[in-house]
C-alpha cells in the first residue's frame, strides 16, 4: 500500500470511529506501528486529526460522542481483557452500580457466575447482559433514553441514584488524564456518571488504552476520586504513573 493510500485510509478509519488505537490502524492497513507513527505525525502536521498516545482521534473531538455502533467493534480484544480483570474485584453479595458504555458491557457479561449480586445501572446494554442471570438483582435507573449510548440519563436518572449506597461503581468514559480524570462528551451523561459515582464506596473505571492521555469536554470524576483503573498493557505509561501518584490502584490487563 503506497503511503497516500495507506494515509487515506487511516483518516477514513479515524473519521468513521472518531478515536482508533495505533494498533488497529497497524492491523487495518497491514503495516508497522512505526510506520502509522510517521503517517499520524504527516495527518496532524496537516490538521487532519489529533496524534495521542497510542493512536489518534478527530481534530475538536472534545464534545463528539461515538454511538453504540461506532464503538462496539473498537479495542475488542483489550475491553475483553479489562472485563475479565474487573470482574476479580466483584464478590459474592456486594451492592454495585454499573454505568454506560461497551466496555462496562463485557465486564457485566463476566458477573454471571456470582450469587446474591445486586446491581443497579442506567445501561440499557448492562441490564440485557445480565437478564438472564437469576441469581443477580438488576435494578435499572429511570430516566430519558440516550439512543447513541443506549443509556437513561436526565434528572430521573439521577434522582433514582441518590440516597443509595454500594460498595463499587465501575464507569467508563470517553477520556482519562491526571489532570482532570475522566471525562465524557455530553454534560447529562456526565451528570449520571457523577451520581453513579457519589453512591459507591470506591470507584472504578474501566478505560483502555485508546482513552488514556485523552480529554473530553466534561469532567466527570477527579482523579483523586478515583480508587481503581482498569487498563490494558498499551496504555502510556507516563500517564499511568501520574495516575499512581495520585493515589489510583491500577490493575493492567495483558493482551
Amino acid at each position: 500500500m503506497f503511503a497516500a493510500e495507506r494515509r487515506q485510509r487511516i483518516l477514513e478509519l479515524v473519521r468513521a470511529n472518531g478515536a482508533v488505537s495505533l494498533r488497529e490502524l497497524a492491523q487495518a492497513v497491514q503495516s508497522s506501528e512505526v510506520t502509522v507513527r510517521r503517517d499520524l505525525r504527516a495527518l496532524e502536521s496537516e490538521g487532519l486529526l489529533n496524534r495521542h498516545h497510542g493512536g489518534a482521534t478527530l481534530p475538536g473531538d472534545l464534545n463528539r460522542e461515538a454511538s453504540y455502533v461506532q464503538k462496539v467493534t473498537l479495542s475488542s480484544a483489550e475491553k475483553s481483557a479489562i472485563a475479565d480483570l474487573a470482574a476479580s474485584l466483584v464478590e459474592d453479595g456486594d451492592a454495585i452500580v454499573i454505568g454506560p458504555g461497551t466496555t462496562t458491557q463485557e465486564f457485566a457479561r463476566r458477573l454471571s457466575r456470582h450469587a446474591e449480586l445486586a446491581v443497579v445501572t442506567n445501561s440499557l446494554l448492562v441490564a440485557q447482559a445480565l437478564a438472564n442471570s437469576p441469581r443477580i438483582e438488576v435494578m435499572l435507573t429511570g430516566g430519558t433514553l440516550r439512543g447513541p449510548i443506549l443509556a437513561l440519563v436526565g434528572s430521573a436518572a439521577e434522582r433514582s441514584l441518590a440516597g443509595l449506597r454500594v460498595r463499587r461503581a465501575f464507569i467508563s468514559g470517553n477520556g482519562l488524564t491526571a489532570d482532570r480524570g475522566l471525562s465524557t462528551p455530553n454534560m447529562q451523561v456526565a451528570c449520571v456518571d457523577q451520581a453513579l459515582a457519589a453512591a459507591a464506596e470506591e470507584v472504578v473505571v474501566l478505560a483502555d488504552h485508546t482513552k488514556i492521555g485523552i480529554d473530553a469536554m466534561v469532567q466527570t470524576v477527579s482523579a483523586e476520586q478515583i480508587d481503581h483503573l482498569v487498563t490494558d498493557d498499551a496504555a502510556p505509561r507516563d500517564v499511568l504513573d501520574e495516575l499512581g501518584g495520585k493515589g489510583v490502584r491500577l490493575h493492567v490487563a495483558h493482551i
